[in-house]
């Protein structure tokens, strides 16, 4: 993914609410979810575990707190030492009960945190591209209706205890949920982006194009499509859960 250039420049009078975003490759680009949070008036703090950068030991400093997406599996931590890292400073934001975002990744290393299992899918399926998500009864609040968001995931995860669940899919069942009153977990990405995809196309790695071959994966040109038709529902959708995720902890 490409860098945070070209954000808009925060309003003066909160420019020094920080929103703090891990994430796990330097490549990453946080799309609507960072141009939309500076519109706002937030600076945006980027920290990347995976390249070194130490993680604060306190959210006293920081509003809110997102983990964005990465290739590398949740259950990789043994191997990889900055997803133990992670794993271990997500409970500290939870403590603090600032408002934390997870976005696949890091939804799934949230599920873990809670005690939930993350595995492949049971059929060996794949979640990629524009997929239709349901609001359960408890997520009417944050879904009015189904939405299409877009979607590379090779793995779920399960509810966690005391978790409610706010929205279901088709391939893989848990697809967004909150843990108390600020914390919640999305296996999609609304950070999706027209750049972004532009370059996963040019993307040659043949493990995506492999991923690419498996149930439920859509090819490129369906994505490109999908993405032209559901891309601005998205933003819209992501503006209004910001509004509630920020006010809810009382710091909006």
């Amino acid at each position: 993914m490409g860098s945070s250039q070209g954000l808009p420049e925060p309003r003066e009078e909160i420019m020094n609410q920080k929103i703090l975003f891990v994430f796990h490759q330097s490549t990453t680009n946080p799309g609507p979810v960072g141009y939309l949070l500076q519109q706002r008036g937030y600076q945006l703090e980027i920290r990347i575990p995976s390249e070194g950068t130490l993680l604060p030991t306190t959210m006293d400093n920081y509003e809110a707190a997102i983990v964005f997406g990465g290739a590398m599996s949740v259950n990789d931590s043994e191997t990889l030492p900055f997803l133990r890292t992670e794993l271990d400073w997500i409970s500290t934001v939870l403590g603090s009960g600032k408002p934390f975002l997870g976005i696949c990744l890091g939804a799934q290393l949230l599920a873990k945190v809670l005690g939930a299992k993350v595995a492949p899918h049971p059929q060996g399926k794949a979640e990629i591209g524009y997929h239709q998500i349901m609001p359960t009864s408890s997520g009417n609040q944050y879904f009015d209706s189904p939405l299409h968001f877009y979607h590379w995931n090779l793995e779920g995860f399960e509810l966690p205890l005391d978790a409610v669940k706010l929205a279901s899919g088709n391939i893989f069942e848990n697809q967004a949920f909150r843990y108390g009153n600020s914390a919640y977990g999305v296996q999609f990405h609304p950070e999706m982006s027209q750049t972004v995809l532009d370059k996963w196309v040019q993307n040659k790695d043949p493990e995506i194009n492999k991923a690419l071959q498996l149930p439920g994966a859509q090819l490129w040109d369906e994505q490109m499509e999908k993405h032209l038709q559901y891309a601005t529902l998205v933003e819209n959708w992501l503006d209004s859960f910001f509004s509630l995720w920020l006010s809810e902890a009382n710091i909006s």
